[in-house]
């Protein structure tokens, strides 16, 4: 997993939704924590070939589709 940046991109209340949402009665702020670094490190490797994916195609700007094809191969889906 990459280094946790010192100002994290994603709200740590978020995590806890997320994981309340996912049926937890409570969550420990280590989980919530461990969740947001996983999740950050994840959103940073789709970012770097969303990024890749609109430079190979000759754009500047990224696009949803560049987002949802990187997102598709980082996570096999």
């Amino acid at each position: 997993m990459g280094i946790m940046p010192s100002n994290p991109e994603l709200g740590l209340a978020s995590m806890y939704r997320v994981i309340k949402k996912s049926g937890a009665d409570r969550v420990s702020d280590d989980a919530a924590d461990e969740l947001r670094k996983v999740l950050e490190d994840v959103a940073e490797k789709i970012a770097r070939q969303a990024v890749e994916l609109s430079v190979h195609a000759g754009r500047k700007t990224v696009k949803s589709e560049d987002v949802h094809l990187a997102s598709k191969n980082i996570l096999k889906l």
